[in-house]
């Protein structure tokens, strides 16, 4: 059984900033990336960043320059930076991981919500 936990989401005003932090324990085998996904009220999820075990990194272009997505290999963690957030930001937040064997695991989801 694998688990996926984030923490960190919560209540800011536009401009600032939250840490957002995920962590995979359990039977998982080795992950070949981890990575952020964001869901607004009425919209299709979405990839926020993503990074490899390599550190290779991706991002949404409407995060670039504002997020930042770093990772802790041997602990299978991995956090996100929230720099300059905006109300377009407000979202749950899911992590998931991606696994050698080709499993992905969701964590449950965490609350961002940015007040203008």
């Amino acid at each position: 059984q694998v688990q996926v936990a984030e923490s960190g989401g919560g209540l800011v005003q536009a401009g600032g900033s939250l840490r957002l932090s995920c962590a995979a324990s359990g039977s998982i085998s080795a992950t070949v990336a981890m990575g952020w996904y964001r869901q607004a009220p009425g919209k299709q999820r979405e990839l926020v960043a993503g990074i490899t075990v390599g550190g290779s990194t991706n991002y949404a272009d409407s995060v670039k320059g504002r997020f930042t997505i770093s990772r802790a290999n041997a602990k299978n963690t991995v956090s996100l930076q929230m720099n300059s957030l905006k109300p377009e930001d407000t979202a749950v937040y899911y992590c998931r991981v991606a696994t050698l064997t080709g499993n992905f695991y969701w964590g449950q989801g965490t609350q961002v919500t940015v007040s203008s």
